[in-house]
């Protein structure tokens, strides 16, 4: 007779858990700046990478903020659309561009920061500091582990 299957209590599963926490505190974060200047997580996203680390590529930005390049370049030509990014063709490869946050876009992330920094520091209140530093360095280990998962075996 076949092994019975365990059972999968997906409101105790780790990943699920991690997944949802990540959802709603992205969301909540959001929902500070979406209406005030009309950007999506994503563009946010992608404005935050510009803004600590320009010049990027587009694909230099997916990966530091790990997400597909589809979106990326969704949000990118948003806000190239909007003057918040600017591209430049690189001139000893015609088929590379590096982005990074136009006078505009710096004065945005300029002003989203500080509510991001807020936003951050009143969902920490939750944890005492070595609550902190023991979430931190298992977020290290957790972060560490999944890369090696993916891994081919």
């Amino acid at each position: 007779m076949p092994k019975a299957a365990q059972a999968l209590e997906l409101e105790n599963f780790l990943p699920y858990r991690l997944s949802v926490l990540a959802q709603l505190v992205s969301q909540a974060l959001h929902d500070r700046y979406a209406e005030t200047f009309g950007l999506s997580v994503t563009q946010w996203r992608v404005m935050a990478a510009l803004g600590r680390y320009a010049p990027l590529t587009a694909s230099d930005v997916g990966q530091r903020i790990a997400m597909d390049k589809v979106a990326v370049s969704r949000a990118v030509a948003g806000l190239e659309e909007r003057g918040l990014v600017e591209r430049a063709t690189d001139r000893t490869d015609r088929r590379r561009a590096s982005l990074r946050l136009s006078a505009r876009g710096q004065a945005m992330y300029a002003r989203i920061v500080p509510l991001a920094l807020d936003y951050e520091g009143r969902l920490a209140e939750a944890l005492s500091d070595e609550d902190r530093r023991s979430l931190d360095a298992a977020i290290d280990r957790l972060m560490a582990r999944a890369r090696t998962l993916r891994q081919p075996p």
